[in-house]
């Protein structure tokens, strides 16, 4: 039965339980697993047979979560032949943890990945401190511009194209499908960020892609309750095989507690991002039109530059925009110290309001030259928006911004 994405928000998905389906997934809080049979144990070792050894390497709870975020992200999607897209999800520690293993996995030494300036702070740091020092070389290209990057992709070095999109923070939008035409012109891979959109509002392997990430810490969850974070891809013998060495040897893992509560958290995803999408769009509008703030990034606007780009792919806007002041830094403070509902602090896609000024939070990582270069200004704050009556939103924001419009 094709069932619809609310559907699969709330149904269980099927694990290999040893006893009759529980009608909630439970959490298999234990270590290892133990067997009566010792050829069959071996067999799992040799990759002879499935089944669980060691929660480092998995778990049925962790599972339970990788089977509902590919089933999400693949949901309506069929493959070249018209069969029912299918899709392989695995579940880390974090978001980073998927990130860096994916690069780890996917990528070696002398190998170049073409990147957005306006990435995260943590995906920037990653590649700048990290991956840069052991061979793999980031290129930050405008994603904007298809010749510059066509240009780029000749390169035989470049290994992959990596999109954030919707950006964090600025909330630009890049071509999916454009840029993924590009690449496989040139042979090379495409990782999409997904973790603004979620699967609900955009799903990039409509458009041809070979991984999504996540940090499904975020929107995912939705509760702010745990960290963890996905890659989906299409290749199951790669995620199989390459990834998983890497995820348990690297120990990037999941847990059973965060994954139950992630499985909790998207049994609501439709609804909550239905919410999230209204109220941020009347925020968007609201402070478009304030005498205090001087630029509006929401892609749901359509003064935005990237407005048909976000409605071609996403089916909504999102819960994420941000804003620059006129008063620059100075005035940002002044109006994060005036805020009485909306919560100061870093993250996002919570049931909950959350504000946060990106320059020395959480980008405060990235040289000032690059942040300023990609529109993250001193004067720009972030808002996801949450899920409280608007007009209270709109009333603490309001208020807060009146003290600092003159």
């Amino acid at each position: 039965m094709d069932l619809k994405f609310g559907s699969v928000c709330v149904r269980n998905p099927k694990t290999p339980f040893p006893y009759s389906q529980p009608h909630m997934e439970p959490i298999v809080a234990t270590t290892t697993f133990s067997y009566d049979d010792p050829e069959a144990l071996m067999e799992i070792f040799l990759g002879e047979k499935k089944g669980f050894v060691y929660s480092r390497w998995s778990n049925p709870t962790i599972e339970a979560a990788e089977l509902k975020i590919a089933a999400l992200e693949s949901c309506g999607l069929k493959d070249d032949t018209g069969n029912p897209l299918m899709l392989k999800a695995r579940l880390f520690s974090s978001g980073m943890g998927a990130i860096s293993t994916l690069f780890l996995s996917a990528m070696k030494p002398g190998d170049k990945v073409i990147v957005q300036g306006n990435l995260y702070g943590g995906t920037n740091e990653l590649l700048v401190k990290i991956l840069s020092p052991l061979g793999i070389q980031p290129v930050i290209t405008d994603l904007k511009q298809p010749e510059e990057v066509k240009k780029q992709c000749k390169d035989p070095g470049v290994k992959m194209i990596y999109i954030e999109t919707p950006a964090n923070p600025t909330i630009d939008c890049y071509d999916i499908e454009a840029l993924t035409a590009i690449a496989k012109e040139n042979g090379q891979l495409v990782t999409v960020d997904n973790t603004f959109a979620t699967p609900y509002l955009q799903q990039p392997f409509r458009f041809g892609v070979d991984f999504v990430v996540h940090s499904t810490t975020k929107f995912l969850n939705g509760h702010g309750n745990s960290i963890s974070g996905a890659l989906v891809a299409r290749d199951e013998s790669f995620m199989d095989q390459v990834v998983f060495n890497y995820l348990k040897l690297l120990g990037t893992n999941s847990n059973a507690f965060d994954a139950w509560l992630l499985n909790q958290g998207m049994k609501t995803l439709e609804v909550r991002m239905d919410r999230h999408c209204s109220n941020a769009m009347a925020m968007a509008q609201f402070l478009s039109s304030h005498p205090a703030v001087s630029k509006v990034n929401y892609c749901g606007l359509e003064s935005h530059s990237d407005y048909a780009v976000a409605r071609k792919q996403m089916k909504q806007f999102g819960g994420m925009l941000s804003f620059e002041l006129k008063g620059g830094l100075t005035a940002g403070k002044r109006m994060l110290k005036e805020i009485q509902l909306c919560q100061l602090a870093v993250s996002l896609g919570t049931v909950d309001t959350i504000i946060q000024h990106p320059a020395s939070m959480s980008h405060v990582g990235v040289k000032k030259e690059i942040r300023k270069q990609y529109g993250i200004t001193d004067g720009l704050i972030r808002l996801s928006v949450g899920l409280e009556d608007i007009s209270d939103l709109l009333a603490d924001i309001g208020g807060a911004l009146d003290t600092v419009k003159n």
